[in-house]
């Protein structure tokens, strides 16, 4: 898994160079599609407003389970850093494992998100850079508070 996100994430940037003239002036992005390191995901960022997305997660480990994460995300800008914002918001997920090892093999459980992070558009560039943490509350069987998920964001901007 992780050879083919580090295919997926060399891909993103040869296509990315490639349209760089149609992002030539934009610090901003409508929607955002990519990959997030640790653990392996992909990502979707669709803008509501200029204030608010929303962020879909598909994070897959050794073959053996699914957590699914959405996001709603409120950004607040970083006054003197154009590009660079803030984020915070709720979310929920739910995690499909099957294992067939260990305490929890073969469950789904549910559970609440909270975010905080930071957003960088590189301007003149189709590529978006988010770092942020993502602790989350486990219920059903889960592991109850989770505080491992989050990471580096590396996104293709689509428009």
């Amino acid at each position: 898994m992780k050879k083919s996100l580090i295919v997926f994430a060399i891909l993103l940037f040869v296509v990315a160079t490639n349209s760089f003239a149609q992002h030539r002036n934009s610090s901003e992005y409508t929607t955002a599609i990519g990959v997030r390191f640790y653990p392996g995901a992909i990502t979707f960022k669709q803008n509501l407003n200029h204030d608010n997305k929303l962020e879909a997660i598909a994070y897959f480990w050794n073959g053996k389970g699914t957590r699914i994460t959405g996001l709603y995300e409120h950004y607040y800008e970083i006054e003197g850093l154009d590009g660079l914002q803030w984020y915070v918001g709720p979310g929920a997920h739910i995690m499909m494992n099957d294992d067939n090892e260990g305490q929890y093999s073969n469950k789904s459980y549910f559970g609440i998100d909270g975010v905080l992070g930071l957003d960088y558009k590189i301007k003149n560039t189709p590529l978006n850079l988010s770092l942020d943490w993502q602790p989350s509350f486990d219920f059903g069987g889960g592991n109850g508070f989770v505080g491992g998920f989050g990471g580096l964001g590396v996104r293709y901007v689509l428009r």
